[in-house]
């Protein structure tokens, strides 16, 4: 199919908004705000959604939520996605972005039943987390239009996905990788969507999902709607919007309080021996703790290492299955486990509150990262600190990255017990008793029994579901793309996409 609108930057319309007081942007993941919204005037509740344009059922829906004061890129883009335009959308996470996009993109195509295997509207995203996530912000909201929606990502049911398509689906929110094995079994066609939405387009294009994104979009109608939504709008992301964006309309998020407003940067000097120490004091502190490490066998160690010495904590990476993650970031937001060590599948798409303090055990690779997972603390207005320890031969490659951050970070050489450690993350000597390494609890099996009592019945293996019960299994065909998505671009073997070699000091706990 030839190359749709491939011609030169088009007129680009961009407006600025100020983000929504810190108040009101408490405790509401991605933008989407609860109760504590309901402080705008009466005047001002569920009646301002209405006057944007939205339907009676979905402005009933999000009152139910506690949501009745839309956020100013929601405010802004949803006027001109119901009229049709193409939007583009500049804004970090927690902008309010989801509904920006969702809410209109279900309007738009309410009263329409999709055929079998061909979705209205497809919400492409970069990790099977945010996928999950933009299916719970927008599946419930659609219900009072009688819409129906799918998350088709790897890792999780093919053989439901298919079973889904095959009924019909209004709605797809998909991982590149998985969309395109379902297209290639002839289980999905694109041919009858009429928005297509690209969110966390720069991450998208940091995994390497350019090529497949771009093929994604020239499968869909040419006359289609196209939003795309991104934290910045350079490289591989200025390509598609050119090539697949028509006379967009930018709306760019200024948010009221800058990160460096909220968050207190620190890099301590460590040296080898004293790192993990100062590591298990950090993360025996108060309060909800995330640690960053480059690899996944390096999630591993350090959670055992801490359990060694008294620290519960949980791993999180691409290596495990979803139902592990779903429930050990489940445990995390309950506040059963206060400290969660994770490669970078955590700095997009994971959202969780009152996260006080982010703690790059391993210095990230770019700038880009370093903001990325740093924005998992001081969310919604609220404080929070980051501090990343940094061995000798580190500090040159870390002040670069801190600088091209845009960040001012306090430098400390930093000692086992020193009480400025105290003071800036309010560390704590662990108890040095070993704790069994945690795990969260397997969900009680539930099998159906058969007549006679020989156990549940069987399900049939159909639509090369073999695997799954387990993330990328043998049984499985993944294509290179598909495989991306459960492995970030930090995670990979040493090489393409595995971060600077050579400057980062030995292997830490990056493996």
């Amino acid at each position: 199919m030839p190359c749709l609108f491939d011609r030169k930057a088009p007129p680009i319309v961009t407006t600025m908004h100020s983000a929504m007081p810190a108040d009101a942007l408490a405790g509401h993941p991605d933008g989407a705000p609860g109760a504590s919204a309901g402080t705008a005037a009466p005047d001002q509740g569920p009646a301002e959604f209405t006057l944007l344009g939205l339907p009676r059922p979905l402005v009933t829906a999000l009152a139910r939520q506690g949501i009745n004061s839309p956020f100013p890129i929601q405010r802004a883009t949803i006027p001109d996605i119901l009229a049709g335009r193409h939007v583009l959308g500049r804004g970090q996470t927690g902008s309010g972005k989801t509904l920006a996009f969702g809410l209109p993109t279900m309007t738009r195509i309410a009263g329409t039943k999709a055929a079998p295997r061909r979705p209205l509207a497809v919400v492409l995203v970069p990790t099977r987390e945010l996928a999950m996530q933009v299916t719970d912000a927008l599946e419930p909201l659609g219900r009072g239009l009688s819409l129906r929606m799918k998350t088709v990502v790897g890792g999780m049911s093919m053989g439901r996905q298919i079973e889904a398509l095959r009924r019909g689906v209004e709605i797809v929110v998909a991982t590149p990788g998985r969309l395109t094995d379902l297209i290639q079994q002839g289980e999905c066609s694109l041919a009858d969507v009429r928005i297509t939405v690209i969110d966390e387009a720069d991450h998208m294009c940091d995994l390497g999902f350019f090529p497949v994104v771009s093929a994604l979009l020239q499968q869909t109608p040419a006359d289609g709607q196209r939003l795309l939504f991104s934290a910045t709008l350079d490289g591989d992301v200025d390509k598609l919007v050119r090539r697949f964006l028509r006379e967009p309309v930018t709306h760019s998020l200024a948010p009221a309080t800058s990160p460096v407003d909220t968050m207190e940067h620190h890099v301590l000097q460590v040296t080898r021996d004293d790192k993990f120490q100062i590591t298990a004091e950090i993360a025996n502190r108060a309060g909800r703790t995330i640690i960053f490490v480059r690899t996944q066998h390096g999630v591993d160690r350090l959670v055992k290492q801490l359990a060694r010495v008294g620290v519960k904590a949980g791993g999180l990476h691409g290596g495990k299955r979803q139902n592990q993650r779903t429930r050990i970031l489940a445990e995390f937001r309950e506040g059963n486990i206060g400290v969660l060590v994770c490669t970078d599948v955590a700095a997009r798409g994971i959202h969780v509150d009152d996260v006080s303090l982010v703690l790059h055990v391993d210095p990230p690779a770019d700038h880009k990262s370093y903001l990325h997972r740093g924005g998992r603390t001081a969310r919604a207005g609220e404080r929070g600190t980051v501090l990343t320890l940094v061995l000798p031969n580190e500090r040159r490659s870390t002040e670069t990255l801190t600088r091209r951050a845009g960040v001012q970070a306090n430098r400390l050489k930093a000692t086992p017990g020193h009480p400025r450690l105290a003071e800036v993350a309010g560390a704590q000597l662990p108890s040095g008793v070993e704790i069994p390494v945690w795990e969260p609890a397997a969900p009680a099996a539930k099998r159906p029994r058969r007549e006679g009592g020989h156990g549940g019945e069987r399900r049939p293996r159909r639509f090369h579901d073999r695997a799954a019960r387990g993330e990328g299994g043998r049984g499985e065909r993944r294509d290179p793309a598909q495989h991306r998505e459960g492995r970030s671009a930090t995670e990979r073997p040493a090489g393409r996409g595995s971060g600077p070699r050579g400057g980062r000091g030995g292997r830490g706990y990056g493996g």
